[in-house]
């Protein structure tokens, strides 16, 4: 009896607490924006109460009902917050609570629970406080108007230009100028080769925020130079998580087409990895495979023939429409029950998200065109060499795994966070080419082309890290290790062209379109960080300062390797009676059977020249230093330094071939080898309490990849072109690429006002010292080869205007109303290198005036984003209409024979419509339009006059995407 007494007792106990209510919040300086450790919150009137931990968050619990909250701290005013609802069993959060320094004059304020909830008054506070120049969203925003994803949140950025829908840039710099780091580690992206992360992976209920730095401090990695976008994944959901959206998009062009392509593949494609369906035999690593004349038995070669897939053709079929899933969890336990000391207890966070996508794409008018310039003066226009015109089918698979745990007390923080991605994607392609045998280097022909591809990447990253607020001594400690294993493996490419002859008979030449042939890459990649960051507060001159110092490790290492093989004829016959590739790999055709004798032959050598493996070791430390000389000016000076060794093993054609003399061969030899210091001043003027203004300069670096510092040869199997590393010498190249380095000078006044509204002008300058482009190699002229180089030395300097205005102060009924716009508008100056301008005069055309100078590539000269929303958040509805463009910008150096190319500009104009239902809005119904304008994405070859010709043309034609999420 006693004890079914106390059982009953811990029920009803139990049952009891069950039925309060939970407030959560957390506690910024007004006037530094950082977080509060230590601030006192009680009910007020009562003894009820608990303090901020290390990350300024408090918990809690008490009775359902409306109470006032009071929140003190030495030294600040006391902040006061009345009429905050609690309900039985569920969070109350209060957002971005925020304490002014305390005065003689002024000792309480009141401010009402609305006026602190859904805003972004602790990031605005960041931005204004901050020596470094910074945008971004939080997550209260990103809440507020739906998005689901980071891409679609990282569009809703000042400067930000999001490109294929997954990749950031920043003031309209490419790739090589632009970074993302998730938790402030690096991460390489699902595209090794690409410092910018695919941000359309990551669901925006576990985002804490979004940051970018637009320009550098010495705590951030040097190699940025646009901007750096950093993604903070939530430890501890202030609110329970349990979201779950579909999503389908319909495009048509593209879905339920009849005419679309695609091949057979393996069972496990649609999770995004193949099946071994694709993999290679495994007698085809063999410096002798089995073949005729290789000395192995006819049975040996016809098993050899027979352990490959027959299929070197794409067929058509219907095509479905794209759909999505996404599941989210979170939560936060407090580990210790006791009611009144819930934030100084220990607690345990938890997040988990699962995603999945596949989309269909199909384009039915897709151009690829080669095009020469005429050596004769008095003839303007272009000379095409080859173009290829076709359909192209695509389907794209992304799983996406993240879950992370998370522990902390009063003054201790670890953090656990996986993620998980797993990317494949099948390409199908039927073409038409037109080979010009006028044009230098070409065989002329007219041909079919079909090309099978598969893509598969995956990406696994972990993350261990660890915060430390030692008490009372104003130090704080922030730990972090992060390992990152990515792999890229493409089975079996198959390329099949036939050419036509006079007759309109198919057939293989060697000298036109080649034999059919088959290729596997596979790419390994281990990155590994490990970073310490030790920040002391104190005081200077009465005024509050901060000494910041840190040590960073990275370790990068890569394996990479493509084999191919080629069908061969060793019959007399090579024509068939249609341009069916069906009819190629059949039994009867197979060696020794006549006429066609059909057998493989490798086209690697032993050394492989297109097998290599290079490492990367930079270590990094740094010292800076924020303090404020006077009143209204703030200040931080600190300098980081970097020691950068990049190592390769390989080896060039030459020495695969076996002329030892001639070629190169690296044994983990150094390729690029560094000590860079990287000074950064930062200044902010507080001209009044809204108002400041910036000026900074820094040094920053930009840094070969490891495909560019290799003798890797990467083919394009549908255009045909070919990547090749910068360690290949040429007459005009000494195959020696080096870093770029940058001095950054930028100037900035800006006005802030309530709600996140803020307007801001902006001049910079940045002076670049043999920046590296992408250049079209003069040397090969029967073939399209580019290789990345430095260039002359360089200079660019713009300025931007960015606003974010609520459209109230026009009248109270547009109070919903929001518009939002940054126009950037740049200038850019390359000095060329003599060879580069020598190359150029000598086919200058009449009346036509070649300087010594051009624009930068990659660098576009205006970039424009707007947007204008209705927000009524009693309704529950956000809607918007959002532009971007970003002008022509240079894609590849062309010279001599071969012009430039570029990049034309793509308008893009896309709506939203967002509906939350429910009393508590926990269902949402999203509705989008994307590409409204029907633009098509263009790529030319440019010359004298203004003339143009396609370099590569598709129409992504317009999407119709409708979603649906419950958050439980």
């Amino acid at each position: 009896m006693k004890r079914i007494v106390i059982v009953f007792m811990l029920l009803l106990s139990t049952l009891s607490y069950a039925q309060k209510g939970t407030i959560r919040g957390t506690v910024f300086d007004d006037h530094t924006g950082e977080t509060l450790v230590g601030v006192t919150v009680v009910l007020k009137g009562t003894h009820t109460g608990t303090i901020t931990d290390l990350d300024g968050k408090f918990t809690l619990k008490v009775d359902p009902g409306t109470h006032d909250i009071q929140l003190s701290y030495i030294s600040y005013q006391t902040l006061t917050i009345d009429e905050v609802t609690v309900k039985s069993g569920e969070v109350t959060v209060l957002n971005n609570l925020s304490l002014k320094e305390a005065s003689i004059e002024l000792e309480g304020v009141v401010v009402t629970a609305k006026l602190v909830r859904n805003n972004e008054a602790a990031l605005q506070i960041l931005k204004k406080r901050s020596t470094g120049m910074l945008d971004g969203i939080s997550a209260a925003k990103i809440d507020l108007i739906g998005d689901g994803t980071a891409v679609e949140a990282a569009q809703r950025v000042t400067g930000v230009t999001v490109v294929d829908g997954k990749y950031m840039y920043v003031r309209g710099l490419g790739d090589r100028y632009s970074k993302t780091t998730l938790n402030n580690v690096d991460i390489p992206g699902l595209d090794p080769d690409k410092n910018t992360l695919q941000l359309d992976i990551i669901p925006t209920n576990l985002i804490d925020n979004m940051v970018i730095s637009k320009n550098f401090t010495a705590d951030l990695p040097a190699d940025f130079t646009g901007g750096l976008m950093n993604i903070e994944i939530k430890d501890f959901p202030e609110r329970k998580i349990f979201n779950v959206s579909v999503g389908t998009s319909y495009n048509p062009d593209m879905h339920f087409n009849a005419d679309y392509l695609t091949y057979d593949g393996g069972s496990t494609d649609f999770l995004g990895f193949d099946d071994g369906t694709r993999a290679l035999p495994s007698e085809a690593r063999q410096s002798n495979i089995p073949s005729p004349f290789s000395g192995h038995p006819q049975e040996e070669v016809t098993s050899f023939i027979n352990s490959f897939d027959s299929q070197l053709g794409a067929k058509r079929e219907n095509s479905f429409i794209d759909y999505s899933f996404s599941m989210s969890l979170g939560d936060q336990i407090d580990l210790n029950k006791s009611e009144n000391s819930a934030s100084q207890s220990p607690k345990l966070g938890y997040i988990f998200s699962m995603s999945y996508k596949t989309d269909y794409k199909y384009f039915d008018e897709v151009s690829y065109g080669e095009y020469q310039n005429i050596d004769d003066p008095n003839v303007n226009g272009m000379r095409y060499a080859t173009v290829q015109n076709g359909a192209l089918g695509e389907q794209n698979v992304l799983v996406g795994l993240l879950g992370g745990l998370a522990y902390k007390n009063k003054f201790n923080k670890y953090r656990l966070t996986v993620m998980r991605l797993q990317n494949g994607q099948t390409r199908s392609g039927i073409f038409d080419v037109d080979d010009n045998g006028a044009a230098t280097g070409q065989s002329g022909y007219i041909g079919l082309s079909h090309v099978l591809e598969y893509h598969q990447r995956s990406l696994t990253n972990l993350l261990l890290n660890g915060k430390h607020v030692i008490n009372q001594t104003g130090w704080d400690i922030d730990w972090r290790i992060s390992p990152t294993f990515s792999t890229l493996y493409d089975p079996d490419i198959r390329k099949t062209t036939f050419e036509l002859n006079e007759n309109k008979d198919p057939e293989f030449n060697a000298g036109s379109g080649g034999f059919p042939s088959r290729r596997w890459r596979e790419l390994n990649e281990l990155n590994a960080t490990g970073k310490i960051d030790v920040s002391r507060s104190y005081e200077f001159q009465g005024q509050e300062a901060k000494l910041k110092f840190g040590f960073s490790h990275t370790y990068n290492n890569r394996d990479y390797e493509m084999l191919s093989y080629t069908v061969k004829f060793y019959g007399p016959e090579r024509s068939f009676t249609k341009a069916d590739p069906s009819l190629i790999l059949q039994p009867e055709n197979f060696y020794p059977n006549m006429p066609y004798s059909i057998a493989y032959q490798t086209d690697f050598n032993d050394p492989n020249s297109n097998e290599y493996n290079s490492n990367v070791q930079n270590t990094g430390v740094y010292l800076s230093n924020e303090l404020s000389p006077l009143p209204n000016l703030k200040t931080t000076i600190g300098l980081r330094m970097e020691y950068y060794v990049q190592r390769h093993t390989g080896r060039d054609i030459s020495y695969a071939n076996g002329d030892i003399a001639n070629g190169k061969n690296l044994d983990n030899d150094v390729v690029l080898e560094s000590i860079d210091l990287f000074p950064a001043l930062n200044l902010i003027w507080s001209i009044k309490e809204e108002q400041n203004l910036r000026a900074s300069y820094s040094k920053t670096i930009a840094r070969p990849s490891f495909k560019e510092l290799s003798f890797a040869q990467i083919l394009d199997p549908i255009s045909d072109r070919i990547y090749n590393g910068s360690l290949f010498e040429y007459p005009d190249w000494d195959g020696k690429l080096v870093e770029t380095r940058i001095d950054n000078f930028d100037i900035r006044w800006e006005h802030f006002f309530e709600g996140g509204q803020n307007i801001s002008a902006s001049v910079f300058y940045k002076n670049f010292k043999k920046p590296i482009e992408l250049v079209r190699i003069r040397a090969q002229q029967t073939s399209t080869e580019y290789q990345a180089r430095n260039v002359g030395d360089g200079t660019l300097y713009g300025f931007e205007l960015e606003a974010n205005k609520n459209m109230g102060f026009l009248s109270p009924s547009l109070e919903a109303f929001s518009i939002s716009g940054n126009v950037t508008f740049v200038w850019s100056e390359i000095d060329m290198t003599d060879i580069e301008y020598q190359g150029r005069k000598e086919y200058e055309k009449t009346g036509e005036n070649i300087d010594k100078t051009r624009e930068m590539a990659g660098q576009a000269p205006y970039v424009v984003n707007g947007g204008i929303t209705y927000n009524n958040m009693k309704y529950g509805l956000n809607t918007g209409l959002f532009y971007n463009v970003k002008g022509p910008t240079l894609l590849v150096v062309g010279t001599g024979l071969f012009p430039d190319i570029y990049t034309d500009s793509f308008h893009s104009l896309n709506f939203s419509f967002n509906k939350k239902f429910g009393e508590e809005q926990k269902a949402t119904l999203e509705f989008k339009v994307s590409n409204l304008l029907d633009d098509t994405k263009y790529s030319y070859y440019k010359s004298y006059p203004e003339i143009k010709e396609t370099y590569d043309l598709f129409n992504p034609g317009r999407t119709f995407s409708l979603g649906f999420s419950y958050k439980f």
